[in-house]
């Protein structure tokens, strides 16, 4: 048999790196199996539908390079993909549910619950629709199949409820956290359709994933709770069961709650996958290449045992296995996160660094051939944290310092920086550049003074701090014309301070 599997956000918002994370797992398991990965977009709820967050889920996994196999974008023989036109599906199916006495309707009114709802909070408990109450109300299990079909033909305001038997005994399997065994006595008759017609999450996702032949669910553990429901409808049904996998919650750097976005705001690390609405920059504009967005965000509730933990979409997929995933939490860590990308530029092949490069200094060109460019990039390659540092890291090789570090200025002064700097534009305007190491170490030892102060010295008149790569490959690539407007620069800027 295939093995199906889907993903199913519900568009009722940006998507979260955890929802990114559910995805990955999904595609992750149906690539290790020769499977198919389904998005399936999970609208019943249309008061919640969120305007232009259907196309951002899509645009967010073609950006981390899990676009899916089958969905609205791609459909397959087990359309509609989106929940909101399968209603005629679902239609057939609640009939049937009803007709096999695994569900019922319930006339109640919201007053009704609501006043059996304060009586149970007065007592302390909580209200459930179940079988210790539900004699007390208005549902077809107490009416007859006559005056049941009478307030229907009425058009009276309904719900279709689970029928749950009481003293049974509901056993499910988790893939992570094996048997799981709930006492129907325990469970609500919980609500499948919705008083507009339309059903609940609980219907429609076990009869889609029955009509799609999905045969893993891997989705969050938020929805652990509803694994006993979801089993029963299956029962009801009389339909096999696919396996069920719940993914271990992302929790927030503190280990004390879920990531979430406010987190994101008060710590300044993104929550989303790219940007939403110009309102939140995600992975892609904070600098994350998605290779190693990918493989940070696999690491958060699954290890491998690979002795690498740098690798690309192709080594997860050869390394992923199910039984490596944990039950508890995976704490966050952003720092961990970019030094992850900062090891996947490091390994960029320099063709597809310098492309990079480009596309963020365009500039470049324009002053620079590409030998030059090139060596611009080996210089930078080891520096680079995040892509958003490429514009402040090529800026050395395109302006003089704006400014300098005026500490370092100051302990520099003792050496008579300025005689020094003088001597120096002497030596390299009628010298070969490229023989700077060996002119400046012939100049030390003629002039008596320490090689590091005059490193120093170059390196505040080409960048103004003592930070960088090594300068003099810098002067190098900059050339004499560029180097002794520097140095002439910084003399004038001492002079006048």
């Amino acid at each position: 048999m295939t093995e199906r599997v889907r993903f199913a956000p519900s568009p009722t918002g940006p998507l979260h790196i955890g929802g990114v994370r559910t995805a990955l797992f999904n595609y992750l398991f149906a690539k290790k199996n020769n499977g198919v990965f389904v998005l399936r977009v999970e609208d019943t709820d249309q008061k919640r539908k969120v305007e232009k967050s259907e196309e951002y889920i899509f645009e967010s996994l073609k950006w981390a390079g899990i676009s899916p196999d089958e969905s609205v974008l791609n459909p397959g023989k087990f359309g509609p993909y989106r929940q909101s036109e399968r209603n005629e599906i679902y239609k057939r199916y609640i009939d049937e549910l009803i007709q096999k006495k695994g569900a019922y309707y319930a006339f109640d009114s919201s007053e009704r619950l609501s006043e059996e709802r304060e009586k149970a909070e007065r007592k302390g408990g909580a209200f459930k629709y179940n079988y210790e109450n539900r004699e007390l109300f208005e549902n077809s299990l107490n009416l007859s199949e006559t005056e049941t079909q009478n307030r229907i033909r009425k058009g009276d305001p309904y719900v279709i409820r689970l029928w749950i038997k009481p003293n049974e005994e509901v056993i499910g399997k988790d893939e992570i956290r094996n048997t799981i065994r709930v006492k129907s006595n325990e469970l609500e008759d919980k609500i499948l359709v919705k008083a507009d017609g339309t059903p609940t999450y609980h219907l429609a996702n076990v009869i889609d994933d029955h009509c799609m032949e999905i045969t893993t669910v891997i989705r969050g553990e938020e929805w652990l709770p509803s694994l006993p429901i979801h089993i029963l409808i299956y029962e009801k049904f009389g339909w096999d069961k696919p396996k069920f996998v719940h993914l271990p919650l992302i929790l927030n750097p503190s280990g004390k709650g879920k990531l979430s976005k406010r987190d994101g705001d008060k710590n300044g690390y993104p929550v989303f996958p790219i940007r939403w609405k110009d309102e939140h920059d995600g992975y892609r504009e904070k600098g994350f290449l998605p290779a190693a967005h990918l493989n940070y965000i696999a690491q958060l509730g699954w290890s491998t045992n690979a002795e690498d933990e740098i690798m690309d979409l192709k080594d997860i997929v050869r390394e992923f296995d199910l039984k490596n995933v944990q039950k508890g939490g995976a704490r966050f860590d952003y720092e961990k996160a970019k030094w992850i990308n900062q090891q996947h530029i490091k390994r960029l092949e320099k063709e597809e660094l310098v492309k990079l490069i480009k596309s963020k200094r365009k500039d470049l060109e324009g002053s620079y051939d590409t030998k030059q460019i090139f060596e611009i990039a080996e210089l930078i390659q080891d520096r680079i944290l995040l892509i958003t540092d490429i514009e402040n890291l090529c800026a050395m090789f395109l302006e003089k310092p704006k400014e300098y570090d005026l500490k370092i200025l100051e302990k520099l002064e003792k050496h008579n920086m300025v005689e020094l700097i003088s001597k120096f534009e002497k030596l390299i305007e009628f010298s070969d550049i490229y023989q700077l190491k060996d002119l400046i170490l012939t100049f030390c030892r003629k002039e008596n003074i320490g090689m590091g102060a005059v490193m120093q010295t170059l390196r505040m008149a080409m960048v103004g701090n003592l930070s960088g790569p090594d300068i003099v490959e810098v002067i190098k690539v900059i050339g004499k014309k560029s180097t002794l407007d520097r140095l002439k620069k910084l003399t004038e800027f001492n002079q006048k301070n």
